[in-house]
């Protein structure tokens, strides 16, 4: 990698900006406010990064493709120039014309998006969102504000997530689906009008590394929940006297604890 930065002569970069070594900005780009690019950072033709308010802090080696819009003010009524926060990690993609805003006040003033991430042409993340490391987004998906993504996460082309929602780690959403509900960790969800936990995601658990044993036990859980018409109470008890402790079965109880909205089953 080359340890100069590289300005196109079109493009625009405000003397607030700071850039590491190797940071390439190409043709037409505009980076603007208080923005940190972290080290071979590439950002493409066309890309807008920043705005006069808000803050944005990038890390290192992500790739930011033509009419990526980034770091911009949040799509929400009640903000008033408020100096808030896009953060972003290493090693991502964000494909061409992914547009992700800034957190507000009441939301905590934090948009995240994490590590070894890629979100394809079209991909919209709101507000206040907190999108985990490994998550990979097909294309045309549309992040209302404060949705959670943990890591290692899978979402088809064509989803729309409402505010608040979260999807579990390893999860894997269909496409085309619409999430209204938490979806739960370590499932396949699908669904156009209402996505619902499926199956366990065995194939993503396998190519994860897990265990033939761990699987079928985190299958055990899965099955408790969306099998049968057991209440969420009813399922959690089967869940803990049937199934072999392990960190994933924790997860798996306190994420469905933790739901504010209910799971989708």
């Amino acid at each position: 990698m080359s340890t100069t930065t590289s300005i196109h002569p079109t493009a625009v970069v405000e003397n607030d900006v700071e850039l590491d070594s190797g940071v390439v900005i190409g043709p037409y780009s505009v980076v603007k406010g208080r923005v940190r690019i972290g080290k071979n950072t590439v950002i493409n033709s066309h890309v807008t990064i920043g705005s006069s308010s808000t803050v944005v802090s990038i890390g290192e080696n992500n790739n930011f493709l033509p009419g990526a819009m980034v770091g911009g003010p949040p799509q929400d009524l009640s903000y008033k120039s408020d100096p808030t926060k896009l953060e972003i990690g290493n090693h991502n993609i964000f494909r061409e014309f992914v547009t992700i805003n800034c957190g507000t006040v009441k939301g905590g003033g934090v948009t995240r998006i994490g590590n070894h991430c890629m979100l394809m042409s079209y991909v919209h993340v709101a507000h206040d969102c907190q999108i985990g490391d490994h998550v990979v987004v097909a294309n045309g998906c549309q992040f209302a504000g404060h949705v959670t993504v943990e890591e290692h996460v899978h979402i088809g082309g064509m989803c729309g997530i409402v505010q608040f929602a979260r999807v579990g780690r390893f999860a894997y959403v269909g496409g085309a689906s619409h999430i209204r509900k938490d979806v739960l960790p370590y499932t396949i969800a699908e669904g156009s009008e209402m996505a619902r936990c499926r199956a366990t995601n065995k194939i993503g658990l396998q190519r994860a590394g897990y265990s033939k044993d761990e699987i079928e036990n985190i299958a055990r859980a899965i099955r408790f929940i969306v099998m049968g018409d057991r209440t969420i109470e009813e399922s959690l008890q089967k869940i803990t006297s049937e199934c072999k402790a392990s960190d994933h079965i924790r997860h798996l109880i306190n994420f469905i604890e933790n739901s504010k909205f209910g799971v989708a089953r």
